[in-house]
């Protein structure tokens, strides 16, 4: 596999973050790419979701929370910046692709200290749900990327998010107990969590060399501002601008 690398890009406006994690997928790289990042305070859905089936939609207008939508799948989940998101891009077709980004959470995980079980559409600690997953791919690329609760507090995250349905659909979320790092007495600065993360990737990736975005992948974030991450339709309906 050519050689990898990791970038660093760090973008305050959550709508900029969902571009370029979609930008590293669309600008094709030729080695695995990684990027750690983090967003403000908001709630992302899945590509598919329904937002009034995932979201308590008052109480985000209430507290001012944002509501984005995603390009891949999976279920919606709460960020803010006690959550670390890892994303992680692949070349070639995967006929798994969820495995190697399972492989390179679970090992961060254990060199946290904790045991981790790789459970439905992400990493479980005992009962608990501590990373989450999803995915997007094209015909040569993979994208897969995955949530770490560091210090996120469990109850904020069940404050904005609508419990099971009674008439469960097949793009619905599955509701898991969730608990942080911290709630498991892992209390460490993000930069340590970041640097393990890290040596779990190149563990099982090769070396990751830290770079710069690269003029493509910036200039693609700037089209996917404008054909889907600004437009309102987009968030509100999975509609991107033509």
């Amino acid at each position: 596999m050519p050689s990898g690398s990791e970038v660093r890009a760090e973008f305050t406006d959550p709508a900029e973050n969902l571009a370029f994690d979609e930008a590293l997928l669309r600008e094709g790289p030729t080695g695995p790419v990684v990027w750690l990042w983090r967003n403000p305070v908001c709630v992302v859905v899945g590509r598919g979701q329904r937002i009034a089936r995932e979201v308590r939609v008052d109480e985000c207008a209430r507290d001012g929370v944002p509501v984005l939508r995603r390009a891949s799948g999976g279920g919606t989940v709460f960020h803010d910046p006690g959550n670390l998101n890892v994303t992680l891009v692949l070349p070639g077709p995967a006929p798994r692709p969820l495995e190697m980004l399972g492989l390179v959470m679970s090992a961060a995980v254990e060199k946290l200290g904790l045991p981790a079980r790789i459970g439905d559409r992400g990493i479980f600690v005992g009962d608990a749900k501590l990373c989450g997953f999803a995915v997007f791919r094209t015909k040569d690329v993979l994208l897969a990327h995955s949530t770490l609760l560091v210090d996120t507090d469990a109850a904020r995250v069940g404050a904005y998010l609508t419990g099971p349905p009674p008439d469960p659909k097949p793009l619905d979320s599955h509701r898991s107990k969730v608990a942080s790092l911290v709630d498991h007495g892992v209390r460490l600065r993000l930069a340590e969590v970041e640097d393990t993360v890290r040596a779990a990737a190149a563990g099982l990736l090769g070396p990751l060399p830290p770079r710069e975005p690269t003029a493509g992948e910036l200039e693609r974030q700037q089209s996917l501002l404008w054909s889907r991450y600004e437009f309102p339709d987009w968030h509100a309906e999975g509609r991107q601008r033509s």
